[in-house]
C-alpha cells in the first residue's frame, strides 16, 4: 500500500521503453521472429558480451538515439557470434540480421510508447518526476528521440555520475535531486535486483513493474509496496 506521494522516480530501461520486458527477452523475440539460426543459450552469450562491451568501450556517443544504440548492440551481438564460432555465415549475413532486428525493436518501443508516455504525461502534471538509469552518456538524446524530455525536472544517468544500479547510491542521487523525503518519493521499475532493492534501501517506496525479467534473480514480494504488471495500472495506485 502506498502513502502520501510527493514525486516519483523513473527507470527507464525495461519500464518505459518496454513496459516490463527485458531486453534480452525482447531482442531474442526478435531474432526468432527473423529465423536467426541460432540458440538461445548462445544468444544470452552474445547479449552479455555486447552489454559488457558497450560499458566498457565508448561506442555509443551522446548524440546517439535508441535506434543507433540498437544498432551498436546488434552488430557487437553478431561479432560475437561469428567469432566464438557460434555462426559461421559471412559477416555481411550477420549485419543484415542485426540490421532487421534493430528496425525491429526500434518499432517495437514506438508501439510500447503509445501506452508508457500518455502514463509519463499524466503523472507529470501532478508529480514532480525525476529519472534514473543505467545508460551510456545518451540517455537525453533518446528522451528527445521519444518526446519524452520535457516531462522529466532532472536526470540521473550512470555513466554520467559515475555509480551503477544496483547501488542504491544512484536512487539516493535521485531522492536528492527530487528534494523530498525518501519516504515521500516512489520509485518506479521493472528490475527487482537493480530498482526494487536499491529504492528500498535508501527508504523510498517502490512500484515493481513485474514482467518478463532475465531470471536468477532471488525475488522477496513482500519487499516492494506495490506490484503491477502493466504501466498504465500506476495510474490507478497514485
Amino acid at each position: 500500500m502506498l502513502t502520501e506521494i510527493k514525486g516519483i522516480i523513473f527507470d527507464y530501461g525495461g519500464t518505459i521503453d518496454t513496459n516490463s520486458r527485458h531486453w534480452a527477452e525482447v531482442l531474442w523475440s526478435k531474432y526468432v521472429e527473423i529465423n536467426v539460426p541460432t540458440d538461445k543459450e548462445s544468444f544470452r552469450d552474445a547479449y552479455v558480451y555486447g552489454e559488457r562491451a558497450m560499458a566498457k568501450h565508448p561506442y555509443v556517443k551522446p548524440e546517439h538515439n535508441f535506434y543507433d544504440v540498437l544498432d551498436i548492440k546488434t552488430r557487437l551481438q553478431m561479432d560475437f557470434l561469428y567469432e566464438s564460432g557460434k555462426m559461421t555465415e559471412p559477416k555481411d549475413i550477420l549485419y543484415g540480421y542485426a540490421k532487421q532486428i534493430t528496425d525491429l525493436c526500434y518499432r517495437y518501443v514506438l508501439d510500447v510508447l503509445k501506452s508508457t508516455l500518455p502514463v509519463v504525461e499524466t503523472l507529470s502534471k501532478k508529480y514532480k518526476l525525476v529519472l534514473v538509469s543505467n545508460f551510456y552518456g545518451n540517455i537525453n538524446t533518446i528522451l528527445e528521440d521519444f518526446k519524452l524530455i520535457n516531462y522529466f525536472d532532472s536526470i540521473i544517468e550512470s555513466s554520467v555520475v559515475g555509480v551503477r544500479k544496483p547501488d542504491p547510491a544512484i536512487y539516493q542521487l535521485g531522492v536528492d535531486a527530487m528534494g523530498y523525503k525518501a519516504e515521500s518519493v516512489l520509485v518506479v521499475g521493472d528490475s527487482f535486483s537493480k530498482d526494487v532493492v536499491p529504492a528500498k534501501a535508501v527508504g523510498c517506496q517502490v512500484a515493481w513493474l513485474k514482467g518478463e525479467g532475465w531470471g536468477g534473480e532471488v525475488i522477496d514480494e513482500t519487499l516492494p509496496d506495490v506490484i503491477i504488471t502493466d504501466l498504465p495500472q500506476l495510474l490507478e495506485l497514485v
